[in-house]
């Protein structure tokens, strides 16, 4: 555990309730002072690592929101955000879509082989 370093690459998880897909944010530390990392974002973060549990084992808290953690990106994050980017992107484009009939019976019989 150690603290944020200028160009540090951290990420966020966040999620409206269990049924919400969970949105990622990655950003980059710009800026330290004395307490504080500062994010390209503006997100301001206590530079002190502490255990979290939330994603990753050290989190940094958000300054004022204690229990808002970012966690240095990892090969892990990357991907669970591509498969979630990917879960998001179908949905969206199956709520949008208004399928004709004969997309429907097309849809139906590839999805039943």
């Amino acid at each position: 555990m150690r603290p944020l370093e200028i160009g540090d690459k951290v990420y966020n998880v966040k999620q409206n309730g269990f049924a919400d897909f969970k949105r990622y944010s990655f950003s980059v530390v710009v800026e330290l002072t004395k307490t504080l990392a500062v994010l390209k974002n503006g997100v301001r973060l206590i530079n002190v690592p502490k255990e979290s549990f939330i994603m990753e084992d050290v989190g940094y808290s958000v300054y004022r929101k204690k229990g808002v953690h970012w966690h240095l990106v990892s090969l892990n994050a990357i991907r669970s955000a591509q498969i979630e980017n990917r879960r998001i992107a179908a949905h969206d484009w199956f709520k949008e879509k208004e399928f004709t009939v004969e997309e429907m019976i097309k849809v139906h019989d590839l999805l039943k082989r």
